[in-house]
């Protein structure tokens, strides 16, 4: 018996409840979840000890989250993502109302209102998630008519303006910052016409000018971003001390638990410099090999979007893939002074229950779409009107996605 014909059996006895699921994508997930485990207890056992008295205490806090969000995960993976047409209205409205209820309700932490239950429960992660859920499903319903501005560009604007507003009040300039960003690419992966993507950005860059210029944060970090790109030894604080991590750890670190900086002053090493740790520890072998993870997470989301049965799933599920990896990149370039200190989760690695939940919501809707590959046929209308992914039909040439999509087996 040859080894391809021991393979195709192999493959054929799978339990019934696994078929379909994206394998590579399901063991990139655990390796990312081991990973920030790992990580997050080194990081945290003794900033958990000095602020609750148990170093297990954010690590025990992780682990409960964590078994929410694989719950959820597997839940939304055997629920078929067409549903959301129907009910992602109701979402995103409870969603604002949370967005409300935060500012309207929450105690003040650390001069924000961001927060429920003593800091445990962030609205602005949710928002995030069902931000890309409604646009995906407004933008497919809208797929013809995407080149009209008064149904492209002011609808899309009115949506992310109202859903980044109510997160700039608590305030939280990075999550506003990412909900906008997604709206812009998931606006283009539609098929939005470049003029109108042109007069969006514009408006962004403006209005980005206009916040940076009237808030006391954003002129304080962006001063600090452009002091430290000048001069390294002029960033933040928070910068420096990062930068002192990356720089002990060299090539191969400096062993789990062993980093110094941690210990030293570096600001919540379990939560926004958890990278830092990272690279202290691992040294830049071990940093490069989280971004492979991060990268690999993409690529399989990429490749998912590209076998999805229609384009609602193409969108969705760029957007979701898109989304995590842009949240690993801002946090990991603002750790080594490439971008404005923001408060983007690293995601799978920072502690935060809030990020991991929603970060696993995702990829269980993604985990549904993978399940259901090659169970449609996207129509040459439907490319026509997504004529912007130019990437995602270049990868298996025009003809294919018009023709008749290949069976299941054949994708995988």
């Amino acid at each position: 018996m040859g080894t391809g014909t021991f393979v195709k059996r192999k493959a054929l006895n799978l339990p019934a409840v696994l078929r379909g699921f994206d394998m590579p994508l399901a063991v990139i997930v655990f390796a990312l979840i081991s990973f920030g485990l790992l990580m997050l207890y080194s990081s945290s056992w003794d900033f958990s000890f000095s602020a609750y008295g148990d170093e297990m205490y954010m690590f025990r806090r992780q682990l409960q989250w964590l078994g929410l969000g694989l719950t959820i995960a597997l839940i939304l993976a055997f629920v078929d993502y067409h549903i959301w047409r129907r009910y992602v209205v109701v979402a995103m409205g409870a969603t604002i109302a949370l967005l409300i209820g935060v500012l309207l309700l929450s105690e003040i932490r650390f001069n924000t209102q961001r927060s429920f239950f003593d800091g445990s429960v962030q609205p602005s992660e949710l928002a995030k998630l069902v931000s890309i859920m409604y646009l995906s499903v407004w933008l497919y319903a809208k797929r013809q008519q995407l080149h009209d501005i008064s149904f492209g560009l002011f609808p899309l604007g009115a949506i992310l303006g109202v859903v980044g507003g109510l997160i700039y009040q608590q305030p939280d300039l990075s999550a506003a910052a990412t909900v906008l960003m997604l709206g812009g690419l998931l606006f283009f992966l539609a098929g939005g016409d470049l003029k109108q993507i042109g007069v969006l950005l514009m408006i962004a860059l403006v209005a980005a000018w206009i916040v940076a210029s009237i808030s006391a944060t954003g002129q304080q970090r962006v001063g600090d971003f452009v002091a430290g790109i000048k001069d390294p030894l002029q960033a933040s604080y928070h910068v420096r001390r990062s930068f002192e991590a990356i720089v002990n750890g060299g090539w191969f670190g400096v062993g789990i638990g062993n980093s110094q900086s941690k210990l030293t002053g570096l600001p919540v090493p379990p939560t926004d410099s958890v990278f830092a740790v990272v690279a202290e520890e691992l040294g830049l072998i071990g940093s490069v090999v989280l971004l492979g993870l991060y990268g690999a997470l993409v690529w399989r989301g990429m490749v998912i979007a590209r076998r999805a049965p229609d384009m609602l799933g193409t969108i969705l599920a760029s957007g979701l893939a898109l989304w995590i990896g842009m949240e690993a990149l801002i946090n990991i370039a603002v750790m080594v002074g490439l971008l404005p200190f923001a408060g983007n989760a690293l995601p799978f690695i920072s502690a935060g229950g809030s990020n991991l939940v929603a970060t696993l919501a995702a990829l269980g809707i993604l985990f549904n779409i993978s399940r259901q590959t090659g169970e449609g046929t996207i129509s040459d209308e439907e490319w026509r009107s997504y004529s912007a992914i130019v990437d995602l039909r270049g990868w298996n040439r025009r003809r294919s996605v018009s023709g008749a999509r290949r069976s299941r087996s054949a994708n995988q």
